[in-house]
């Protein structure tokens, strides 16, 4: 049985057809409307060029955003049109199948769980770091997702009183400082207090302080620059800071760290991994969580959707309704 994951993200819609195995065999891309029923357009006409190459059985969507927990509607998208809005009725209708929805979080984590990094493990967190942070955890390969489907927001626990602002509202989130958002902020603070540490990066941001991305920061850091590796160290600390608290309240056995900024992880991942070590409550005294790399990249969130998909289009040839 064959199955479309689609990860709706605020750039771009990218689906791909998903075997039982987890490969994806076939894809296709658009990029993101800002209206409502041009996103829904833009979504039911990529289902439609995949399945006019192959014989499709469901579909499911991973958004990031607040999905309702009877993975039918989008509560909230912050990046997305969609606002208490019934998505999986309004795709089905377009597309003739099922679908399912998923936080693109937690579709990256049943992913991992089936068929990557965290195969097998009995609790297991997934830790997200792209232009901020997601998470999702998984009891016995089941998503937790709170009382009402929001759980949990790794990525805006406070790790530091009275800091950075965050667009969520608070001050000192951990995506402000673990992220590649905030690889960049660090950058360009340490640009101010030290410039003559990277005379690249500092002729970046006098021509366009944007110019100093997280990415661009990581690829200076590969290349030796001592400034750029300053803000790595940074990083690497507020990741291992942040996943002592996550150790402390979940105790999981593996945490895989997935999202872009994952592509830099031997520039930060061991040092982040001692950090964790360190200041985790018990150090010294207890087991620690394994921390992986994601092993699907980017299609994580696709695999698992379409996984999540193949589940429900099957309960429905079954039963004649969704589970």
């Amino acid at each position: 049985m064959l199955t479309v994951g689609v990860d709706v993200g605020g750039t771009s819609v990218r689906a791909g057809v998903v075997d039982g195995d987890g490969a994806v065999l076939d894809t296709a891309r658009a990029a993101t409307p800002s209206g409502e029923e041009a996103l829904e357009e833009a979504i039911g006409s990529a289902v439609a060029e995949l399945a006019s190459r192959h014989r499709i059985a469901g579909v499911g969507l991973a958004v990031a955003g607040f999905v309702a927990s009877d993975l039918r509607t989008v509560r909230f998208a912050p990046h997305l049109a969609w606002r208490q809005a019934p998505v999986a009725e309004r795709i089905s209708q377009r597309v003739g199948m099922p679908v399912v929805l998923e936080h693109d979080a937690n579709a990256a984590a049943l992913a991992e769980h089936r068929f990557g990094a965290a195969r097998g493990a009995k609790i297991a967190a997934l830790v997200a770091i792209g232009t901020g942070i997601g998470g999702a955890l998984l009891l016995d390969g089941q998503v937790f997702r709170g009382a009402h489907g929001v759980a949990p927001e790794l990525g805006h626990l406070r790790l530091v009183p009275d800091g950075r602002p965050c667009p969520c509202g608070k001050n000192g989130c951990w995506e402000r400082y673990c992220s590649g958002t905030a690889l960049s902020t660090t950058a360009v603070e340490l640009l101010a207090r030290h410039p003559g540490q990277s005379t690249v990066l500092a002729r970046e941001a006098m021509g366009d302080p944007r110019a100093v991305t997280g990415r661009r920061v990581a690829g200076a850091a590969r290349d030796g620059d001592p400034l750029a590796q300053r803000a790595m160290a940074d990083l690497a600390r507020w990741l291992g800071d942040g996943l002592a608290l996550v150790a402390d309240v979940y105790d999981p056995e593996v945490v895989v760290i997935g999202g872009g900024v994952s592509e830099s992880a031997p520039l930060f991942l061991d040092d982040a991994r001692e950090r964790y070590a360190a200041v985790v409550t018990g150090a010294g005294h207890r087991p620690l969580a394994r921390i992986r790399t994601a092993q699907l990249g980017d299609d994580a969130g696709i695999v698992g959707v379409a996984t999540l998909a193949r589940d429900v289009a099957a309960s429905t040839a079954r039963n004649g309704r969704p589970r």
